[in-house]
Parts: C-alpha cells; sequence; structure tokens
C-alpha cells in the first residue's frame, strides 16, 4: 500500500499579524483553495494597535483561530508562541504577505511519508507582483567569510529550471513546514534574534541534529515581501546588521569567525558608513552602529 495515502497528519498553519489585517486576510482567502484539508490556521497577532479579530471573523475562513498576544514579540518570539499552542503533527510557519496555491500543503506534506530523516520542507517562492521571478528555489551554502547567502534561483525568470527536489542548506522563514519531532528536539526560533537571520541560526541546529532541510520545487507559494518592515527601512538595517554578527558568533569556528571579522572590517564596515553618509540617511547609520555595538556588549546564547 502506498505510504502517502495513510499519510494525513493534522498540519498547523501558523501565521503573524501586525497591524497589517487587510494582507493577513488575503492570505486566509487564498486558504480556501488548498486542497489539503487536514489543518487548522493559526493568527497570531503581536499587538496591533487595532485588534484583528472581528475583520477575521466577518471572513468566514474555515479552520482559524486568532490568538492576540498584548505586545510584539517579533517574529521568533510570535512564531514560538503559536508553535507552543499548536496541535499539529507538522507546522507550517507561512508569512501573512504570502498567497498559497491550491496543492502546496499536500506537496510539502509528502517528502515526510518517504524520508524520515527530513525534518523541514520548503516550497518555492515566487514574487506576488511579478509571479514568473523566483524568490528562493533552495539556498546556497552560507558564506564564511562575508556571513551572506545567496538563494538558488533568485531574480531568475521560472522556466521549470527548480522544479527538481532535493536536499537544501537552509530553509526560508517566508515559508517552512517542520516536523514536529524536530521542534521537540531541536527546539524552536531563537528569540534573541527578534527577526531576520533567524531561519538560517535555526536550520543550522537542525541540520546538527542530523535531519534534512528539503527544497520542494512542485510546490508554490508567493510572497509580497517586506510589507510590514519596509524593504529599506533604518529598524531593518538594525536588525540585519545585528543578526548577521549574531549568527557568524554562534554557527562558525574561531577561525572562520576571525576571517569573518576582518572581512566585515575591512570592507562591509567601511562600505556601509560611506554609503549612508552619501545618501544622508543618517538614521539609516544609527541603525548600522548600532547593530554593530550590540553584538559587543551582548552574550551570543539563546534565550530559548
Amino acid at each position: 500500500m502506498n505510504p502517502q495515502i495513510e499519510f494525513n497528519p493534522l498540519v498547523s498553519i501558523i501565521t503573524l499579524n501586525y497591524n497589517q489585517t487587510d494582507v493577513t486576510c488575503a492570505f486566509l482567502e487564498s486558504t480556501k483553495s488548498l486542497l489539503y484539508r487536514n489543518y487548522e490556521i493559526l493568527v497570531c497577532d503581536m499587538g496591533s494597535s487595532v485588534n484583528p479579530t472581528k475583520q477575521i471573523q466577518d471572513g468566514n475562513y474555515p479552520n482559524v483561530q486568532i490568538l492576540v498576544s498584548p505586545e510584539n514579540l517579533g517574529f521568533t518570539g510570535g512564531n514560538n508562541w503559536g508553535m507552543r499552542q499548536a496541535k499539529g503533527e507538522l507546522v507550517f510557519i507561512v508569512n501573512n504577505d504570502t498567497e498559497v496555491t491550491p496543492d502546496l500543503l499536500g506537496l510539502l506534506v509528502e517528502p515526510f511519508a518517504q524520508d524520515p530523516s527530513i525534518g523541514v520542507t520548503c516550497p518555492k517562492i515566487k514574487f506576488f507582483q511579478n509571479p514568473n521571478i523566483i524568490q528562493y528555489a533552495g539556498f546556497e551554502k552560507m558564506n564564511v567569510f562575508t556571513g551572506r547567502v545567496n538563494a538558488t534561483g533568485g531574480y531568475a525568470e521560472d522556466k521549470g529550471q527548480f522544479d527538481v527536489p532535493g536536499i537544501t542548506n537552509g530553509a526560508h522563514g517566508c515559508a517552512m513546514m517542520v516536523k514536529k519531532e524536530v521542534i521537540d528536539k531541536v527546539g524552536m526560533f531563537p528569540e534573541k534574534f527578534f527577526i531576520y537571520y533567524e531561519e538560517w541560526d535555526w536550520s543550522a541546529r537542525i541540520m546538527r541534529a542530523g535531519y534534512k532541510i528539503f527544497y520542494q520545487g512542485k510546490a508554490v507559494i508567493y510572497h509580497k515581501e517586506s510589507i510590514t518592515m519596509g524593504r529599506k527601512s533604518a529598524i531593518k538595517v538594525y536588525y540585519h546588521t545585528r543578526n548577521r554578527i549574531l549568527y557568524m558568533r554562534r554557527n562558525n569556528t574561531k577561525l572562520q569567525l576571525a576571517a569573518f571579522y576582518t572581512f566585515f572590517t575591512l570592507f562591509t564596515a567601511p562600505k556601509a558608513i560611506a554609503t549612508y553618509t552619501a545618501k544622508r540617511q543618517f538614521g539609516h547609520l544609527k541603525s548600522f552602529l548600532k547593530g554593530i555595538t550590540w553584538n559587543i556588549k551582548s552574550s551570543s546564547s539563546s534565550v530559548i
């Protein structure tokens, strides 16, 4: 008997809302098309200025629970809060600024039945505004000198060249399905990150625990990208800078870390300072320097 026919686990879909209830409702509207029906949706509101409960309830979306936090716990804390209340054997962490395709859940569930060493599955992520352009088709390895990583297929036109599924080097925080067993063994997102680089730190821990991260090229989700934070906001500069350094401190050898610090000091920092100064983006410059200072003063250990 085909094991996929019997494999029908409950999937807990977790998505965060922060002052973007219209965006969240568009996401929920798209879930009405899902062909895989054994799921629950936990909308975790992060202290929005207007409680989203009534607007979401008025949409009559199936299988939805609304959890309202009195404060913004960040991407990491908010998703962890949701995971603690999830009932599913699989947890699908997904941005609210996405729209799903009908066979998304089923295709992401499928690999778990085929290989017990798979701990995470991720779909192909494409840009909502440019639906034939790829954002993510897996990740390449983290560059130990720069602390940067390239997405496989990033900004390429989708001609089917990245449809082949397979093991990849990291999960994308925009859309990742995680086995509950992995969460119990490895733990959740490190809340110290708050937002950005958290999925890379979690991916590294998951892979060190012996699990594989699987790119499911047949599954597709569309991403509207950076609606909440803004594409070039000063707060984004802060968290990117802070967490880039923090990730490298937590996941590299001493030799690799020394190489990163050398590159950052000689190339990254001078370039960023010169660029923000030339553009008179002094708020961005302050955020960049603040991100560096945070690492000098803070431990790299996780609060989870």
